[in-house]
């Protein structure tokens, strides 16, 4: 078999404006599974650059599954951009130190946790992407959209906040494709059967 390496950096010869992420980024607290790839008109270094507010004392990650598809531009705001909304300022006193420094003593910013995408999620070009936020399994995300709350599974989303376009599937087939988890199979059975995942028949899965 003649199948791609998750390890490499830029799969595709001859072309760096794509990479499978995993290999590209730095940051520990970013966690990308295999095969996800970016691709960027300019340099595929941006991605890290476009996590914004990420700080290790926030205390969260951003979570990315398998098989994931993240176009140019596309944007995550972290819990560290938070500011209090319930105080009388929401001015973030604290960071700027000296007399300052015990501002927040016996307060915390406000964070909304983990930033997660599941597998096999597409997120088109200029999209942002707000903390706290759970992408579904299978979903898509509409160039441009801005997600402010969770996607659930094989679903579309688009707008400025992110709608509700359509559900990809049925809601039997989508409980189908959660169940079998595809993205999980050894990438020899992937590449054996990909003909099928490239098809329409979910049903045929069932046979593998």
């Amino acid at each position: 078999m003649n199948i791609p390496d998750p390890h490499k950096a830029y799969p595709i010869p001859g072309y760096d404006k794509l990479c499978f992420l995993k290999n590209i980024v730095k940051n520990p607290l970013i966690e990308i599974g295999e095969y996800t790839y970016y691709d960027d008109f300019e340099n595929v270094e941006n991605f890290e650059k476009n996590v914004k507010y990420l700080f290790d004392f926030t205390g969260d990650k951003l979570i990315i599954g398998k098989f994931c598809m993240i176009a140019s531009g596309v944007r995550f705001i972290m819990n560290g951009g938070n500011h209090l909304t319930e105080a009388i300022s929401s001015y973030p006193f604290s960071i700027f130190g000296g007399d300052w420094s015990d501002a927040m003593n016996g307060k915390a910013f406000p964070s909304k946790g983990n930033t997660t995408v599941g597998n096999d999620v597409w997120i088109g070009s200029g999209v942002t992407i707000m903390p706290g936020v759970s992408i579904g399994d299978g979903s898509i995300i509409a160039t441009g959209a801005l997600v402010s709350r969770d996607v659930e599974p094989y679903t579309i989303v688009g707008g400025n906040p992110a709608q509700l376009i359509k559900k990809r599937f049925s809601k039997e087939n989508i409980d189908l494709l959660l169940h079998i988890k595809w993205w999980n199979w050894p990438i020899d059975k992937i590449t054996q059967h990909i003909q099928k995942l490239t098809d329409h028949n979910i049903g045929a899965l069932l046979d593998i």
